[in-house]
């Protein structure tokens, strides 16, 4: 497991991040579990939850793997969560999908498939963890991972737009509920070299994106990992109700390409 925090410093807590087999989320449970968080990973395939949980358990943690469309069903999530170790002190509403299409080609099935999962999902998830363990405590953190650029990404409509709800769900929440300690916080990542950008785009795409990044790279899974932990523990405990930006300066520099011809 990673971490640059002391081993101890998620100690006691419970954290659930959805889509925790692969990418951001299997790095995010890696990061919060190697800071002593007992850790609950929850996804639709099996494979990839059993190798993160069989990897965390190897290096002394603890974790729950989960198989399960969050789209559906949120409540056995948090009933397992439950079960296991009686709260959730960390959410990480880390499940998403998305396609890249021309907008007027985004049919709306395509737009209500992305929504459902990125803002629908997660609203669930949310609300149950909050109604079931976060309020009664008086504490807790959720987090939701929204895009940089934030301005608007081509060919992602309808994703960037769900992100955006994300955005301004973090800072609606950070408003009602300061009032029972929990906090709520927005991640954006920029391009993240994750196993989807290796397998569904080129290297000419990947290279170009890197172009953008004031920084000179694409981001890892490791980069925004360490944020989330740092801003779930003690030192982030004055944050709350904001979208806080990893994208290597990518959203200060701009699209980073040339804007399309105007057609006649």
């Amino acid at each position: 497991m990673s971490g640059v925090l002391r081993p101890d410093v998620h100690a006691g807590r419970v954290a659930v991040i959805s889509g925790g087999g692969t990418g951001i989320g299997r790095a995010v449970a890696l990061d919060l579990a190697a800071g002593g968080a007992r850790v609950v990973i929850c996804g639709r395939r099996p494979e990839p939850l059993e190798v993160v949980r069989d990897e965390i358990v190897k290096a002394g943690g603890q974790c729950l793997a989960l198989t399960a469309d969050i789209r559906e069903d949120v409540t056995s999530v948090v009933d397992a969560a439950m079960a296991e170790y009686g709260r959730v002190d960390i959410l990480v509403n880390n499940a998403g999908g998305q396609f890249a299409a021309p907008a007027e080609q985004i049919s709306p099935g395509g737009w209500r498939a992305v929504h459902r999962l990125a803002v629908d999902a997660a609203w669930a998830l949310t609300r149950e963890v909050a109604v079931r363990s976060m309020i009664p405590n008086r504490s807790g953190v959720v987090f939701f991972i929204a895009f940089s650029p934030r301005r608007g990404i081509p060919g992602m409509v309808h994703a960037s737009a769900a992100r955006a709800a994300l955005e301004n769900l973090a800072a609606g929440l950070a408003l009602e509920w300061s009032r029972y300690g929990i906090r709520s916080v927005c991640v954006a990542p920029g391009t993240i070299a994750t196993e989807g950008l290796q397998e569904n785009y080129t290297d000419e795409d990947r290279r170009r994106w890197a172009q953008a990044v004031p920084l000179g790279r694409l981001g890892t899974p490791d980069d925004v990992a360490g944020l989330i932990s740092f801003l779930a523990s003690d030192g982030g405990a004055y944050v709350t109700g904001t979208t806080v930006v990893v994208d290597g300066g990518a959203d200060a520099w701009g699209a980073g390409y040339p804007v399309p011809e105007v057609e006649a």
